[in-house]
């Protein structure tokens, strides 16, 4: 049990509020607002934007770090979401007047490794630069 050892002076003769006690660790709601939807699509389906044509699919080369690839439905968003990776997120429309809509125009997806020093967008592209690979090379004799 994790706890505060001195829990306040002698008097007065009751512990204030301000000291900290035990109770719940993590898993608490939180709350954001204003976000931002870049895109709603599923991950099956390969995106491409109007300034990059370049067939891929939303995973990034090697999966998102703690979850793996995307195979069902997704939303992008702006920003960043809080909680653990796998959590369930819950969304509901906004309760307040919408706000000016800005018009969005998505340029770029990157699907480069977010692990250690991804350049890369493609398996291909990778293929192309560093050339036939041992498997590839024993395979092919």
């Amino acid at each position: 049990c994790r706890k505060v050892a001195c829990i306040g002076a002698w008097h007065p003769a009751r512990v204030m509020y301000t000291v900290a006690r035990s109770g719940q660790l993590g898993f608490h709601r939180r709350t954001q607002q204003n976000l931002c939807i870049y895109a709603i699509g599923n991950g099956r389906v390969p995106v491409t934007t109007d300034f990059d044509l370049t067939v891929k699919t939303i995973n990034p080369m090697g999966g998102f770090p703690h979850y793996g690839n995307i195979k069902n439905d997704y939303i992008m968003i702006k920003g960043a979401v809080t909680g653990p990776s796998k959590r369930v997120v819950t969304l509901r429309k906004t309760l307040s007047p919408k706000p000016a809509k800005e018009e969005i125009s998505l340029k770029f997806i990157d699907t480069s490794s977010k692990i250690g020093k991804g350049r890369f967008q493609t398996s291909e592209e990778k293929r192309a630069f560093y050339g036939i690979s041992k498997p590839e090379a024993v395979e092919d004799y």
